[in-house]
């Protein structure tokens, strides 16, 4: 089954509002094996809204739309279904007595604009909203369905997922949609599609997506098919096809972020990490600790973006800076260095950069970064120099700096991460 999404509201027009239900919709459906086609926004206009939904009706035999079924003069789409499909609007006082009694809970009087949310179109069926005024309602025409959801999430994700999903899981087939998600580090967008495109083209049947995000790429594979076994060998070929194509810049194939991976690596290990940052302004030590559980392996941090704190909290040697300069290879090694003797920690994370707008040279320009990881056997830096505005660039400079820390305990075994680690020689990640 093939369905589209109408997303009503003229604020989702605008800056200020994102669409966040047409994804969750979207997951939903396709996670049943209903392919979602197209998605539209509308604005509170009854011609476009009409259009829309005429339009669906003429590619898709399932609309989901949400939003416009409030009590105000701007919600329309309740009116403009009906007269599409040329059905009257009665009012039905099983849901005006409830949205009376909702009211009246709340020790308040119901307006009469609310009366509105009362009206359902002829031979629509109710989808009960307890969690606000205005129901959803299910509507079939001609081959069709049509369903109408509330626009607040707290309301439509439930009300979807207790009433619409046991209706459409019954008149579904067997197909369902079987997804890989693959995530590269250190290769951009094209390069990623230079490798991998010999291999993804010989499977037609599998919809390769390759998007570009800062610090990464992703590789989205796609399989419609009631045949589980087939899709689960077919994905796990292209995977291990990609895997040799890639070699070590792929760091996760089931969608997991970096700072996740590097926890999941930490925690095996039994494995501490501190960090210290000047560039990223605390950044790498957020994304440490945005994950639960990350006390068990992160013992702190400094943010010494001056000079002088780079001396006193990380030990960096003044004649150092002076001489190299607080953007360059070694002060990113003395910063990592540093950080783990005062901390304690197995591994210690040093970063320096230029963020930019200013402050960049000729010699070490704007997006200059410099990544180092030491370690009780020795240490492994990475240089770059990152495109992109200023946000851009630190947090390229945290995802390079996860990935040495990720590479680290890729290539230096299972014990790489404990105290009791082998001696390793100090090499370039």
């Amino acid at each position: 089954m093939k369905a589209e999404i109408i997303a009503v509201g003229s604020e989702l027009l605008t800056p200020d509002r994102l669409d966040t239900n047409s994804l969750f919709l979207t997951e939903e459906l396709n996670g049943i094996g209903i392919e979602v086609v197209r998605k539209t926004v509308v604005g509170d206009d009854r011609d476009l809204l009409g259009e829309a939904f005429r339009d669906a009706l003429n590619r898709v035999p399932l609309v989901i739309a949400s939003g416009g079924l409030g009590p105000t003069e701007d919600d329309l789409t309740r009116e403009t279904v009906a007269d599409l499909l040329g059905r009257k609007l009665c009012r039905n006082d099983a849901i005006l007595h409830y949205i009376e009694a909702r009211f009246r809970s709340m020790g308040r009087e119901m307006p009469a604009v609310n009366v509105r949310q009362a009206m359902v179109p002829e031979g629509g069926e109710i989808l009960e909203n307890p969690r606000g005024t205005a129901p959803g309602l299910w509507i079939e025409d001609s081959g069709h369905s049509i369903v109408l959801l509330p626009g607040p999430p707290r309301e439509l994700k439930p009300l979807f997922r207790e009433q619409v999903l046991p209706r459409l899981e019954r008149r579904i087939s067997g197909v369902r949609m079987h997804h890989r998600e693959i995530r590269v580090t250190g290769l951009g967008e094209s390069h990623v599609e230079q490798r991998i495109l010999p291999i993804y083209s010989r499977y037609p049947e599998v919809h390769t997506t390759i998007l570009a995000a800062p610090g990464e790429t992703q590789i989205h594979l796609r399989l419609w098919t009631d045949d589980a076994q087939h899709a689960k060998e077919t994905l796990d070929g292209i995977v291990r096809s990609f895997e040799i194509a890639l070699t070590d810049r792929i760091f996760s194939e089931d969608g997991r972020s970096l700072e996740e991976v590097v926890a999941e690596e930490l925690t095996l290990r039994n494995a501490t990490i501190s960090a210290a940052e000047s560039c990223t302004g605390g950044l790498l030590a957020q994304r440490l600790t945005s994950i639960a559980g990350s006390s068990s392996y992160f013992l702190g941090g400094v943010v010494c973006y001056s000079n002088e704190l780079k001396t006193t909290w990380a030990d960096v040697p003044a004649e150092m800076i002076l001489a190299k300069g607080a953007v360059s290879t070694e002060v990113a090694i003395a910063l990592a260095e540093g950080i783990r003797r005062r901390v304690g920690s197995t591994l210690g994370v040093g970063i320096t950069g230029i963020a930019g707008p200013g402050g960049g040279s000729e010699e070490k320009p704007v997006g200059t970064v410099h990544v180092a990881v030491s370690f009780a056997g020795g240490v492994k830096e990475r240089g770059a120099r990152f495109p992109g505005d200023r946000e851009s660039i630190r947090w390229q400079a945290s995802q390079m700096a996860l990935d040495v820390v990720r590479v680290h305990f890729l290539y230096s075994g299972r014990n790489a991460g404990g105290q009791n680690a082998g001696k390793s020689s100090s090499k370039r990640a």
